[in-house]
């Protein structure tokens, strides 16, 4: 074997793979849990051991080079063994103290983990519990996270997932700004009040498209993709804006609006790779999730 390879570990394998994927240093750094010059030295380290390019600059960030794209192939295979690797390890662990590592939505890890989490701290005090708060899709396979939970049905091979259940939408504003200007009382009278929309994404557009109302961006008079930030506008009175009707049963600031309103659910989805679902702390912390996650549906 080329003396090259020989010392060639897994964490630079890891750190290629997620520029390539990710197209940024800054985005990979976020991504991996470091910084983003400890990144760019450990690219460069990886080049120079391979005596190859691997990525070129352009004004938007990083693309892989020709001999970038030819390492990329193999690179995913190590990343898929590896995976397997600690899935293997894992499964084999029965103990019950130990970590396990949760996966939810930034709104979901936000607002509606934290004291499920705490009631199972207290329960199993031998348990550390690690919260990824990402709207991104994490692989189960690759052990970056034992427990996802997910507003979609997760398509990966190999997993074990269970429907939670729907939890329902609707029209919010706070009390503050309703009492000024209004309580609208007709789809229609949405026309007269400042409403929170989304930057990028046009999901509410769609939805106000669906409802007969014009599907005009400009309308929007405040706008953030971020969904923690969002119903924060919400609630400080930026205008009308939609979330989780479960979120407002504790929060005296916002009260719910044309609940007749037609609008989608989102489904409930909770997840965990085939092999490690059976091992005790992956199965104790899915119990609970599972029955505080209900809860929140009721």
């Amino acid at each position: 074997m080329d003396a090259r390879l020989q010392t060639l570990d897994w964490a630079a394998i890891q750190v290629f793979l997620a520029v390539a994927d990710t197209g940024s240093l800054s985005a990979a750094a976020r991504q991996l849990g470091q910084s983003q010059p400890t990144l760019g030295r450990k690219v460069r380290a990886l080049e120079a051991r391979l005596g190859l390019t691997l990525f070129l600059r352009q004004p938007r960030g990083l693309v892989l080079s020709d001999e970038g794209r030819l390492i990329l192939d193999p690179a995913r295979r190590m990343a898929r063994a590896m995976g397997e690797l600690a899935l293997t390890a894992v499964a084999r662990d029965d103990r019950l103290a130990g970590t396990c590592r949760v996966t939810a939505s930034q709104m979901v890890a936000t607002r509606v983990l934290p004291p499920i989490l705490a009631r199972i701290r207290a329960e199993l005090p031998q348990l550390q519990i690690e919260l990824v708060a990402s709207d991104d899709t994490d692989s189960l396979m690759y052990r970056e996270a034992d427990i996802a939970l997910r507003m979609y049905r997760p398509a990966q091979p190999d997993l074990i997932a269970r429907h939670l259940g729907d939890v329902p939408l609707g029209a919010f504003g706070a009390t503050a700004y309703l009492d000024r200007v209004g309580r609208p009382e007709r789809v229609e009278d949405l026309a007269h009040h400042a409403l929170v929309g989304y930057d990028r994404s046009d999901l509410i557009l769609r939805e106000m498209e669906r409802l007969g109302l014009p599907p005009d961006r400009a309308r929007f008079a405040t706008r953030c993709d971020d969904q923690v930030t969002y119903w924060e506008l919400v609630r400080a009175g930026c205008g009308l804006g939609f979330g989780q009707i479960p979120l407002i049963r504790e929060d005296d600031c916002v009260e719910q609006v044309l609940p007749g309103l037609d609008l989608p659910v989102l489904p409930l989805w909770i997840a965990a790779h085939e092999s490690l679902r059976p091992t005790p702390r992956v199965a104790a912390v899915w119990d609970r999730l599972a029955a505080g996650l209900l809860s929140y549906l009721a």
